[in-house]
């Protein structure tokens, strides 16, 4: 059998790499995807779904160099489900709602955002000025 996913957004925020015991890198981070749709009233209603992604390897290191908050990237793997529900992993947030996070083991990972569009967001995250990025819902997110 086989599944992948596919998608593209925007990094929510740094990627994170690590290396595990046997020395190979792994980077994680997570990508927002806008996505809207009409309500039974025919009104127009945004949102944003959350995906965190590992990278593995070579590619973990390149995603790790040139990735920063607010990079478009297109993201093509699979989904790593929960053992326990084979969904996606279920949790409760601080207020006890509960939330789901999807994740996914890239397989290839295409950087969509130009040289230029990458030095303007590192500079204006130097200024703040990013927060459209973080209203997604991102610190719900219990990682």
């Amino acid at each position: 059998m086989y599944h992948t996913i596919i998608f593209a957004g925007n990094l929510g925020r740094d990627p994170e790499m690590r290396y595990t015991p046997a020395g190979q890198a792994v980077t994680s981070f997570s990508v927002a995807v806008n996505d809207s749709y009409t309500s039974s009233t025919g009104e127009r209603v945004p949102r944003t779904i959350w995906f965190r992604v590992s990278v593995w390897g070579k590619q973990a290191e390149i995603a790790n160099q040139y990735l920063k908050k607010g990079s478009k990237v297109l993201v093509e793997g699979r989904l790593v489900v929960d053992a326990s529900t084979g969904g996606p992993r279920i949790w409760n947030r601080q207020d006890g709602t509960p939330g789901a996070s999807f994740e996914v083991s890239a397989r290839t990972i295409r950087f969509l955002s130009s040289r230029a569009e990458t030095e303007t967001l590192e500079s204006m995250t130097d200024l703040g000025e990013l927060g459209e990025l973080d209203s997604g819902g991102e610190e719900e997110i219990p990682f």
